[in-house]
């Protein structure tokens, strides 16, 4: 689930009705169904997501004829999850990993997921196609954080001549 939030940018509530119906794995993708935007998106899926994916599927998931990705492991096991037992699960992470950090809800890890396309070089355009903001502006928050990189793009600042 954290890898779905961190690296994808998905949602809470994305995460929680994520169905094995939706993963394409012969093109490598994501489909991600109509959701805050309204509309259904298709997100290429890193070969790492898919492997944590198929890991989980194999060994980690409790046997169920759910078609949801994620399900309870306590009662009632095997049935679909919600999107505050997302919250809830990666709140624990966040605690279990021992970082000191000032928010630890789900919402702080699809900014660590623009966050680090921008680091990779992806346009914002890239990154709001792939957050699925309707306007631009909304992915500008994630520009600001990256100090190093607009550093280095910045002008230098016209010298005032009297």
């Amino acid at each position: 689930m954290v890898r779905c939030l961190a690296y994808l940018g998905l949602r809470a509530g994305e995460v929680a009705q994520l169905s094995i119906d939706d993963i394409d794995w012969r093109a490598g993708t994501l489909c991600i169904p109509r959701g805050k935007t309204r509309r259904a998106s298709v997100l290429p899926l890193p070969a790492k997501i898919g492997q944590a994916l198929v890991s989980y599927l194999r060994a980690g998931r409790p046997k169920t004829s759910e078609r949801r990705i994620f399900v309870r492991h306590l009662i009632p096991k095997g049935a679909a999850i919600n999107s505050g037992v997302v919250r809830n699960a990666t709140r624990r992470a966040f605690e279990r990993s021992g970082l000191n950090v000032p928010s630890r809800g789900t919402h702080v890890l699809r900014h660590t997921a623009g966050t680090l396309m921008i680091q990779w070089g992806a346009t914002l355009k890239e990154i709001a196609d792939v957050l699925r903001h309707r306007n631009i502006n909304t992915t500008m928050i994630y520009a600001k954080v990256d100090i190093p990189t607009l550093a280095s793009v910045s002008m230098p600042w016209p010298e005032v001549r009297p």
